[in-house]
């Protein structure tokens, strides 16, 4: 008799689609970077993440969580591992002076945004079991972030959850304050994972924009 433990029925909750459109987004980015700074060819990236994404987004759909998860989960490090090669190969190139003031320009927004738009993810993927998990609970009371939602109790936070635009909002501020903002961070890994954001974020518009401000 087959094993049906790890089928489950997937509950109504938040839409995915934001999340969908943010990954297509960042590998779309891929084509912006300058030829010298990519990891492979332009549609290398793009083809990757669709032939995860989709059987991903099936999985879903059928209830197969266990499998969107593992293939969510390889999404986010295949365009995690191409942001961080191509800003090693950036920063690796600046001392030599091989690339113009526009082409560091255009690989610093780029790569600042892939950074938002990457870490946003993780945080939707991650936080409180990922949102698979969350769906099963009517509201959001623990999890990696404190949102201000949380700490306002009465009838209209009831069944209040986070969605993807909330941990853009929060990723939108790491990248621009270098900090968190208005949702504190309580867990261990959370606050690793915003310190390598943050990094990030530092080291293409202190380093890479500025140098090529400086080079106009």
């Amino acid at each position: 008799m087959p094993d049906t433990s790890a089928v489950v029925a997937p509950l109504a909750g938040e839409p995915r689609w934001p999340a969908i459109l943010a990954i297509l987004a960042t590998a779309a980015l891929h084509f912006v970077l300058p030829e010298p700074l990519r990891f492979g060819p332009g549609w290398l990236l793009l083809v990757v993440v669709s032939l995860l994404l989709i059987p991903a987004v099936l999985a879903h759909r059928a209830g197969r969580l266990d499998i969107n998860r593992v293939l969510g989960h390889l999404v986010l490090g295949s365009l995690t591992a191409s942001m961080v090669w191509s800003l090693a190969l950036l920063i690796w190139r600046l001392p030599e002076h091989r690339d113009t003031p526009q082409i560091l320009l255009r690989a610093a927004v780029t790569l600042w945004v892939a950074n938002v738009l990457v870490f946003a993810s993780w945080y939707w993927r991650l936080d409180a079991g990922g949102p698979n998990e969350r769906d099963r609970r009517d509201t959001h009371g623990q999890g990696a972030f404190l949102f201000p939602q949380m700490l306002m109790p009465g009838k209209h936070t009831h069944g209040w959850r986070p969605g993807f635009v909330d941990y853009l909002f929060l990723a939108f501020n790491t990248s621009t304050a270098f900090s968190p903002t208005d949702v504190p961070v309580l867990s261990r890994w959370a606050k690793l994972m915003m310190m390598v954001q943050a990094s990030i974020s530092l080291a293409t518009v202190a380093l890479i924009a500025a140098r090529a401000v400086n080079i106009l």
